[in-house]
């Protein structure tokens, strides 16, 4: 039985609840950019500390991230994104556009970026080798993953060989931070990446809100 560690549900305006995944790291990433004050509750999953009923009665899914605004409770790492920079990201340029077509871009990205690189292939990568124990062994359906997540990364790379330093052309946006926290995260599966990708990497990951919210993500063990 999982060990079910007390969480304290406590009232302020803004607190994100996890640490330690890639789902966490958007949303801190987020905060960050935004220069949003935030308390932080390093709650991680798979330690018990998303089944007590206080935490499972702020996301019944028992996931984290979560994002309480004063009486507003968001889940999904991605809405958490768009709903912080569609409400605080005009002072800093990080609105999501509101240009029709180039909102449909940015839909665009965001949408494959969660559904081609992280439900259909790091998160069964995810299952079936680092909760191997948990899901079961599935090699068939882990080099499926695999080789499916670098068709899709070819594509992107297609999509920005005209050298645009984002995803949209010149605006970092939203859609970048999805689509690198998927690209760190086949990195660290020694997934290979198309050089144009190191290289979007190398200029998004010198980002300080990025270097901060990656430092702020790891999950410090118990002394």
């Amino acid at each position: 039985m999982e060990n079910r560690t007390p969480v304290n549900i406590v009232s302020t305006n803004r607190i994100l609840w996890g640490v330690g995944t890639s789902r966490t790291l958007r949303a801190l990433w987020t905060l960050l950019e935004l220069d949003l004050p935030f308390e932080h509750q390093r709650i991680t999953s798979r330690s018990g500390e998303t089944l007590t009923p206080e935490y499972t009665q702020l996301n019944p899914s028992q996931k984290i991230p979560t994002l309480q605004e004063g009486d507003f409770i968001l889940a999904e790492s991605a809405a958490i994104v768009n709903y912080l920079l569609t409400t605080h990201g005009a002072a800093k340029n990080l609105a999501p556009p509101s240009e029709p077509r180039l909102r449909a871009r940015y839909d665009q990205w965001c949408f494959f970026c969660m559904m081609e690189l992280d439900a259909n292939t790091l998160y069964v990568i995810r299952k079936h080798d680092d909760l191997h124990k948990l899901y079961g062994e599935a090699p068939h359906a882990l080099q499926a993953a695999r080789d499916g997540f670098a068709r899709q990364a070819n594509a992107a790379a297609q999509r920005l060989a005209d050298g645009r330093p984002y995803v949209l052309g010149e605006n970092f946006s939203g859609a970048d931070i999805l689509f690198t926290t998927c690209l760190t995260g086949a990195i660290r599966r020694d997934i290979a990446l198309p050089e144009t990708l190191h290289e979007y990497l190398k200029r998004i990951t010198a980002r300080a809100a990025y270097q901060s919210a990656a430092q702020r993500n790891q999950v410090v063990a118990p002394k």
